[in-house]
Order: C-alpha cells, then structure tokens, then sequence
C-alpha cells in the first residue's frame, strides 16, 4: 500500500494505556511495511533501566523528559509506525511533533477495558496505587481531549483483538485518502 499524503508515511499511535497501541502497532506496521517503534520501549533501551525505576528515580517529569526527546527523535524518520505512551499528549511539544510529522490515530478503549488489560502488570507506575479505576478515570478524564485534539482518525479499540482493531484502522485509512492500493 501506498500512502496518499506525504505526512501520512508517518503514523503514530496515541491513547491510554492498554488501549493496546503496541499491539495493534506491530501488526499495523507489518501491513503498511512500516518501521515499528515504541517510545517506551526505546527508553528503556536507552537508558537501561525499566520505567517504574526511572518514575521512581526521576519521578513522572523525569520520565516526560526522555519521552519528549525520543518523540522528537522518532517522529522524523521516515516510514516509522510509533506507539507513544500514555501521556505523551500532556506535552504540548509532543503534540506539536505528532501532529506536524504524521497521521495520528487515537486508539480509545474504556476504563473497564484498561483495568482488566492492566491488573497484573506492575510496569506501570500510576496503576500502583489503591485505586487504579479512580487514576485511569481521572486520566481518561483529562487525556481525551488532548488525545482529540492530535488526531486524524479515532478508532475503539475494544476486546475484539489486534487483527480486527488493525483491519478497522486500514479500512478507514483508505476511506479517508490517508492510504490507497
């Protein structure tokens, strides 16, 4: 497939966490023959260390620091699919750089679908608390509009799975010009 648009070589994932943007990501980029990329994963792998030990040593600011840098990087290489964190949208640099370098897709979920994706895993430092459904509505809450704000399509991932959220994504992709045969 070829893109229409010059910026749409570029896509880039936004929305909350386990929405599923590594996921669909990966399998997206193989059918657009894009270069994945996750901004979490990227800074792990540059500094070494996981992101609850970087939010416990740097604290969330810290951690937003790093993740504006690698989305600075990463948005201006050509032919990247990037899966961004959570609150990547908080930074209005970040969306900036998404919104000028590519086609920024928002994959939405519910809150009930983020906790049940998210209940045991322990790599992620905001869930850590006595009341996740609270911090993920509240993020919800204060993130969507950000997350509106940035992109070109929104799509519900909901718990049909990656293969069907990636074919709902291609299809409006096309719909829209964004993509053609």
């Amino acid at each position: 497939m070829q893109t229409a648009k010059d910026r749409s070589r570029n896509i880039f994932l936004v929305g909350p966490m386990g929405a599923g943007k590594t996921t669909v990501g990966r399998l997206l980029a193989a059918e657009l023959d894009l270069t994945f990329k996750d901004t979490d994963h990227e800074i792990e792998e540059r500094t070494g260390a996981n992101i609850p030990w970087i939010f416990d040593v740097e604290g969330e600011e810290g951690f937003r620091a790093r993740e504006r840098v690698v989305i600075e990087e990463l948005t201006r290489f050509p032919g990247v699919l990037l899966s961004t964190g959570g609150g990547s949208v908080l930074l209005e640099e970040n969306r900036k750089c998404l919104q000028s370098r590519g086609t920024v897709i928002f994959l939405d979920t519910t809150v009930e679908l983020q906790l049940e994706r998210t209940r045991k895993d322990k790599n992620r430092p905001l869930l850590q608390i006595e009341n996740p459904r609270g911090a993920l509505t509240e993020m919800k809450n204060a993130r969507d509009p950000l997350y509106d704000e940035v992109a070109d399509l929104k799509v519900f991932a909901g718990d049909s799975g990656g293969r069907r959220t990636v074919t709902e994504i291609l299809r409006r992709l096309m719909d829209e010009g964004y993509i053609r045969d």
